[in-house]
């Protein structure tokens, strides 16, 4: 390994984890967060203090498939170095998928074109047992025509206020959704659905309220039409209640192909 002391660099990692035994990504006092294992990673890696900025940020219970990171650090690694050193000091539901040396002048969160999550819902009679932590849960049948009607109301450029958490930060409640996509594998009576949403950026909860109020459609207790009703209303009281954070995962950012980046992980791919 090369180490040359100097000049500043600035490194992008992709990086996937489990979120069931942390508390969010952002850091805490408590060390018990995704940012503050990869840190204490990276500056025990490279013996010295390396803080790292997201692109976005994650919830308690949440997952991240390709999370991207940058840090600027005067240490200089190769890519497969800055990967494997990392992860050998890493807990083993964090891992470095990427490593690239970037320019300067890109940033991991205001070069985002848009950001993707997946949430992956076990629609059974029996709770989830191997898959605790990792998916969502639903007993009654979901109608997915119903929710697919239901979500082409989101898409677009709106004010999400309905849909957002009361600690949100955002500026502004005005997001922009590009794409809702609603599958599902398996027969009735054990399937699950894979709901993907893609958006220039999310709101607190945005994703985990919008599902609270899909499922109540896909169950039947509210018509299609009623998330055009939540939506206008611009008022959290008239959404369902927020989902679990079990099955979500942030899939990772979109930036342009100019900046050499992967699209997905290895990661990306296991999920249903």
């Amino acid at each position: 390994m090369n180490t040359e002391a100097g000049r500043c660099v600035r490194v992008a990692l992709g990086v996937s984890y489990s979120g069931q035994g942390y508390q969010g990504w952002q850091s805490q006092s408590s060390g018990q967060t995704v940012q503050d294992k990869l840190e204490a990673a990276l500056s025990g890696f490279t013996a010295r203090k390396v803080g790292t900025l997201c692109a976005g940020r994650t919830d308690a219970g949440v997952h991240g498939l390709m999370q991207v990171v940058h840090f600027d650090t005067e240490v200089r690694r190769q890519a497969s170095s800055w990967v494997r050193g990392t992860n050998a000091l890493l807990p083993r539901d964090i891992a470095v998928q990427w490593a690239c040396e970037v320019p300067p002048e890109f940033h991991c969160r205001a070069s985002a074109l848009s950001r993707r999550y997946a949430y992956v819902l076990l629609e059974s009679p029996v709770r989830p047992s191997v898959e605790a932590g990792r998916t969502g849960w639903v007993f009654l049948p979901l109608d997915g025509d119903a929710m697919r009607v239901a979500a082409a109301m989101l898409l677009g450029e709106h004010d999400f206020s309905a849909f957002r958490a009361s600690s949100c930060q955002a500026l502004s409640p005005v997001k922009t959704l590009r794409r809702i996509d609603i599958t599902r594998r398996g027969e009735p009576g054990r399937r699950y659905w894979r709901f993907e949403f893609e958006a220039n950026a999310f709101l607190h909860h945005m994703i985990r309220n919008i599902m609270g109020c899909l499922v109540r459609i896909g169950q039947g207790r509210r018509p299609p039409g009623w998330m055009g009703e939540v939506l206008a209303a611009r008022d959290r009281d008239a959404a369902a209640p927020t989902f679990s954070p079990d099955g979500l995962y942030f899939l990772g950012p979109v930036y342009a192909p100019h900046w050499g980046l992967p699209d997905r992980s290895p990661a990306y791919d296991w999920l249903p």
